[in-house]
């Protein structure tokens, strides 16, 4: 069996004068190819303020209490069908650009066997381990979407990686179900780092505004009101 390596730096899939997970720029939702090659190279990520962390513990848990589905800390259960054979790091990549295709952030549509049971997920507010967590976090907030739409700009492999990297950029748009119905908008980056045995370990947002900014949306009314049928007035 053949020794596994292990991996000499942290990947990166940015040119090396940026941060590793830079804002993305795109062109008003206009299909673009990501800024290329994608290398491998050292960098630190910036941290949320601790204040805001704790802000969105706080209205994860408020949102669990009020969700239908009441997930709690209910465990997700996995049959056969939930595996999958994955050979390297193309099958990973085609596996993840079909749980965008059934837009997996917004519907909790996904193939979870790709990643490892540890597996680090983090965007600019939080960091926390566990695909279960990860999984259970999505069915906690699907019931509050209304006309999500999650549309993938790209998708692919990093050069140079030990292991392995891909990079996925995208944009997510949804109403929320609350009172003054907020509008979430948000163009990001989504690096998938995996291991010798090609499960994703790391799971990693960044957004095109800060995550003050984003916090700010879920708090401010869109002004949006849906048709309303005569016969229910």
């Amino acid at each position: 069996m053949t020794e596994r390596r292990e991996m000499a730096s942290i990947c990166s899939s940015f040119p090396s004068h940026l941060k590793p997970l830079p804002k993305p720029n795109f062109n008003d939702g206009k299909k673009k190819k990501m800024q290329g090659p994608f290398l491998c190279s050292l960098g630190e990520k910036e941290e949320a303020p601790q204040l805001l962390k704790l802000a969105v513990n706080g209205v994860t848990e408020l949102l669990r209490l009020f969700s239908p589905q009441n997930t709690g800390l209910k465990s997700v259960n996995y049959t056969r069908g939930d595996e999958v054979s994955v050979y390297g790091v193309n099958d990973v990549l085609g596996i993840l650009q079909s749980d965008f295709e059934k837009s997996y952030f917004v519907t909790g549509n996904m193939t979870v066997a790709i990643y490892a049971e540890n597996c680090t997920f983090e965007d600019p507010t939080i960091r926390f381990h566990g695909r279960d967590l990860y999984k259970r976090n999505l069915e906690l907030l699907v019931p509050f979407f209304d006309e999500p739409s999650l549309i993938l700009h790209n998708i692919e492999k990093a050069v140079g990686c030990e292991t392995g990297r891909i990079v996925a950029s995208w944009k997510l748009r949804t109403y929320l179900k609350l009172p003054w119905r907020p509008l979430v908008s948000v163009e990001g980056m989504t690096v998938y780092d995996l291991n010798d045995d090609f499960k994703i370990v790391k799971h990693a947002e960044s957004w095109n505004i800060s995550a003050l900014d984003a916090i700010a949306q879920l708090f401010t009314s869109s002004g949006y009101q849906k048709d309303v049928d005569p016969k229910h007035i």
